[in-house]
């Protein structure tokens, strides 16, 4: 519907518009999140292709420019020769189709969540997502900030590292808590994702949180001193040019006067020019569990399926793995294609259970709470492995080895 009707986070009428941060994070394949992008680039994902063209650097992670990146995104839709870009808002289902994906998003227009609402026969779920703030380059005080990954050599990464003392990270830590929030409004409640928690919902949490946080130093060296700082805000490039910074981990519900005055108090911030503030808005996801077959179809309406964040899954990547699915499976259908269950050992299996509430650990109705790609996922492997990071090797070997013999299964995928 973008451009003729905006969203409370978008800016833009471009096709996959990023509005958080701009991480699509680990690239490693010993990770889940890094396998996860490995599996949707073995299925031939266009987004995944897209962002590996339009990289950043960022360390280990896979972050993109993201405004080449919704550009490329919406010229490769559009010269799709079986796809129509239709600019305007749909409140409703649509209705005399054999197929139906609902790929609305989490900001959901109120017209289209009353439609779902009424069809699924109860209300939809909500959390809060944060937006973390971005700063224009030059405004970065380079004779603090220094150049480091975690565990690197200083000099040396694609990271900037604001470091602070014992004593400036408690004046910072005191500006924060006293800053002014915006308030909820009365039909609103206080209910965050964990996985991105405004920065002053985690200091409330305790004085330490942010340094064994988002704020942690370790792997980081300051070399003035040689030593480790007490805490590091660390800024991530926001763009190839490198003209723009993330500060990553500063999402925020903090007033926009109050994040200048609170962050400009940061040391090597103090002449920081704000390209963008912080924000927080409402993401809209529905009760999957009780409500969505394996293949992301509605139970009581199989023609329909779901897609993207509003099944509960979380990131940028598990959006993009369920919108691949749903097409995959739609396709499969049309064409009269068998399709093996993706087993649960696998990084789309195990989203897939979990989201179905097929998995042991998908929480019953009215507790299900979205999961983005993680080690709980996975069912326990047959035999029992004492030491963690030899369990998790082994899980992911095993994920990486079940997947392929499901592709082998699917040699010939749907185009």
């Amino acid at each position: 519907m973008r451009p003729v009707r905006g969203t409370p986070a978008h800016d833009t009428g471009k096709l996959a518009e990023i509005v958080c941060s701009n991480s699509l994070k680990s690239e490693l394949k010993s990770t889940p999140a890094g396998l996860l992008k490995a599996d949707l680039e073995r299925l031939g994902s266009l987004l995944i292709a897209t962002a590996q063209k339009n990289r950043v650097p960022a360390g280990r992670a896979l972050a993109v420019d993201r405004d080449n990146f919704a550009n490329e995104v919406t010229i490769a839709i559009k010269n799709l020769d079986n796809v129509t870009v239709i600019r305007k808002e749909v409140a409703s289902i649509p209705e005399g189709y054999d197929k139906v994906v609902v790929a609305t998003g989490p900001l959901t227009s109120d017209g289209m969540a009353t439609a779902l609402q009424k069809l699924l026969g109860l209300s939809s779920l909500y959390f809060y997502d944060a937006i973390a703030p971005i700063v224009e380059a030059g405004s970065i005080d380079r004779s603090i900030a220094f150049i480091q990954d975690r565990y690197g050599e200083p000099g040396e990464g694609d990271y900037l590292n604001l470091p602070m003392s014992k004593e400036e990270y408690e004046r910072f830590l005191d500006d924060l808590l006293s800053a002014k929030a915006l308030p909820f409004r009365d039909f609103e409640r206080d209910y965050y994702f964990d996985g991105c928690l405004p920065i002053e919902e985690i200091a409330s949490r305790g004085r330490e949180s942010l340094s064994f946080g988002p704020l942690k130093p370790v792997g980081l060296s300051y070399p003035a001193t040689g030593k480790r700082p007490h805490a590091v805000i660390q800024l991530r490039k926001e763009n190839v040019s490198g003209e723009a910074y993330n500060m990553v981990g500063f999402q925020t519900k903090l007033a926009y006067g109050e994040q200048e005055r609170v962050f400009r108090a940061i040391p090597g911030l103090q002449n920081a020019k704000f390209l963008r503030l912080g924000s927080l808005h409402r993401n809209t996801y529905i009760d999957s569990p009780s409500l969505l077959n394996i293949d992301l179809s509605l139970k009581s309406t199989p023609n329909i399926r779901m897609a993207g964040q509003m099944t509960g899954v979380e990131g940028y990547v598990e959006s993009i793995a369920t919108g691949l699915l749903a097409g995959f499976f739609t396709v499969c259908e049309l064409e009269g294609a068998q399709v093996t269950p993706l087993p649960p050992t696998t990084t789309l299996g195990a989203l897939l259970a979990y989201i179905s509430g097929t998995a042991e650990n998908s929480g019953s109705s009215g507790r299900f709470c979205p999961a983005n790609m993680n080690f709980s996922l996975f069912p326990p492997l047959a035999e029992k492995v004492k030491r963690r990071k030899e369990r998790r090797a082994a899980i992911i070997d095993r994920a990486d080895m079940d997947m392929g013999k499901w592709l082998n299964n699917h040699v010939e995928m749907p185009s």
